[in-house]
């Protein structure tokens, strides 16, 4: 029951509604069991922010399976404002690179990424519904659930508001709902460790999610939307939760959605939570948060402030840092919601069978090579990969892979510039190899898996270049949550389960990919906007990553 909860969902509008004239009508309510929701207008779209969709994860619940809520008791929940963002800690950008670059990429990151000005709380598991103004139940609509990215990190639904698909929707005479939930990031939604799997809380964002997908099967109808027609969305964190989403429960996706998009981001090459690298993070979080002395020392970090865990693991490398795409808080196989490595579900069949569109940016790893500027010689590249990413492999049976990512500017990211941007010595190297083995790599791998089992679209985008670093991660997501032409191939695949036909005019025919033609969409800067490519881009290179990844998946 949630009556004690609602009270910190600003009971105290309650009384304001009360007292509103017969004529305040334009006020939109909807009412979950016996409680009522009040949301607001924004010209064609209405919205509800911050619905919670399970019992705060606070106190003994913190580090624990979410409880979804079973009913809404009496109550008024305000859904007028912002939800409260999950307890974070936004990364760092290095100081070290170009200042000028500094500069650029704090732009990116404030469009694609969205704002650190919410408040945090642990109280944060909501969700938040928009709509074409009018919508009524039984209207039906189908809908988009957003899923936001932030590297498992950072992030919240506040950062990506769906005015902009909502309103394009409409124009085309697609009229959509959007949705998007928030899920706990960092130590308190990934924090991996064998105390983590041996009690069976590994992966507590992706359980989240799931539960606001449950959420949304048995509640979105009173909004209008229909439940049988849901597709799932996300990027870069967003996009790998998708992906994860589409691989849990032995590809059984029990009917939560229909089709999935992913923008930068598939099935991880990430192994087990025990790694060494998992537990060094689980110790290092229970070192500083002062649990290091403690009988059981995850219960320890159930008695500590949530600021305390915020600042312990801000000790742990970060996306920014010298480990990069290898950081601590990822997916990791824990024997319940994934339980075996990502890319070995997909390997086994595991995977719901829905349409998917999966794509990337072109330069997926230049902003996280941004962190590794110490990595000045080949023999430090050489031990970055080896240690980082395939300790599992000996470095001399390495030796091919660093021949297919060699030392030479030219050959590195951001591609196609020749010798330009190289930011430091190993830069476009470190940051070729480390979009190709997160990203590139592993989509391919997918699409290869995956394409001639169930329809897929591919894309690439090359779009919105940023100061040294080409098109890096991500940067096709902001445009695509405004309203741009890839909005339109979204939404007619939400409507429609195809990104073609519909009523856009800025849009051409979109292949379905299949592993011998490889056609994908390039999304292009100037006057063209869309053409049709081939992805076969360092073929060689990323077969043999999927190869090293799957034997010893990082």
């Amino acid at each position: 029951m949630r009556s004690s909860s609602l009270t910190s969902w600003c009971f105290a509008f309650a009384s304001t509604f009360a007292l509103l004239p017969a004529s305040a009508s334009s006020v939109p309510v909807v009412t979950l069991d016996n409680a009522t929701v009040i949301g607001t207008v924004q010209g064609p779209v209405t919205s509800y922010f911050g619905i919670p969709f399970a019992e705060p994860p606070v106190g003994d619940l913190r580090l624990r399976l979410p409880k979804p809520i079973t009913a809404y008791d009496n109550g008024t929940i305000n859904a007028t404002q912002p939800a409260t963002q999950c307890p974070q800690l936004v990364p760092a950008i290095r100081s070290d690179a170009p200042q000028n670059i500094v500069q650029d990429m704090l732009g990116y990151f404030s469009v694609d990424f969205g704002t650190s000005d919410i408040p945090q709380s642990e109280d944060c598991l909501s969700i938040s519904v928009q709509l074409p103004t009018g919508t009524k139940p039984g209207d039906k609509l189908p809908v988009l659930a957003l899923i936001f990215g932030g590297g498992f990190t950072f992030g919240s639904t506040a950062q990506n508001p769906g005015n902009g698909v909502v309103e394009r929707s409409i124009e085309l005479d697609q009229p959509i709902i959007f949705v998007s939930m928030n899920y706990r990031v960092g130590a308190f939604g990934f924090l991996g460790g064998k105390e983590i799997k041996e009690a069976g809380v590994g992966n507590l964002g992706l359980h989240d999610q799931r539960v606001a997908l449950r959420w949304i099967r048995e509640h979105i109808s009173t909004f209008g939307g229909d439940p049988d027609k849901v597709t799932i969305w996300g990027v870069s964190a967003g996009a790998i939760s998708v992906a994860s989403q589409m691989i849990t429960n032995g590809g059984d996706n029990e009917g939560l959605f229909r089709g999935a998009i992913m923008n930068s981001g598939s099935p991880l090459p990430t192994g087990d939570t025990v790694l060494e690298s998992q537990q060094s993070a689980y110790n290092t979080v229970v070192e500083h948060a002062g649990c290091l002395g403690a009988a059981d020392t995850l219960e320890c970090l159930r008695t500590v402030s949530a600021e305390t865990i915020v600042n312990a693991s801000a000790v742990v490398p970060n996306l920014f840092d010298y480990p990069g795409l290898a950081d601590a808080w990822a997916p990791r196989a824990d024997g319940v919601f994934l339980e075996a490595p990502s890319q070995h579900l997909v390997l086994a069949g595991n995977v719901a069978n829905v349409p998917f569109i999966t794509g990337d940016a072109l330069d997926e790893g230049t902003i996280f090579a941004t962190g590794s500027f110490n990595v000045s010689t080949d023999e430090e590249f050489r031990d970055f990969v080896q240690q980082k990413f395939f300790s599992g492999t000996p470095e001399s049976l390495l030796a091919p892979l660093f021949e297919l990512y060699p030392d030479d500017p030219a050959a590195g990211s951001p591609f196609g510039t020749g010798d330009a941007n190289q930011l430091a010595p190993q830069f476009k190297r470190m940051a070729a190899f480390q979009g190709d083995a997160v990203f590139q790599a592993p989509r391919r791998f997918f699409l290869d898996q995956r394409s001639l089992k169930q329809p897929a679209w591919s894309f690439i985008s090359q779009r919105h270049a940023v100061t040294g670093l080409g098109y890096p991660h991500g940067s096709d997501f902001g445009p695509a949550l405004g309203g741009d032409d890839l909005t339109d191939y979204i939404i007619q695949f939400t409507a429609t389960l195809s990104p073609n036909g519909g009523a856009s005019n800025r849009t051409i025919e979109w292949p379905q990919y299949d592993p011998l033609k490889r056609s994908v969409l390039e999304l292009v800067d100037g006057e063209q906007g869309l053409k049709i490519g081939k992805d076969i881009a360092r073929l060689e290179a990323m077969a043999a990553l999927t190869q090293y990844s799957i034997a010893h998946p990082f």
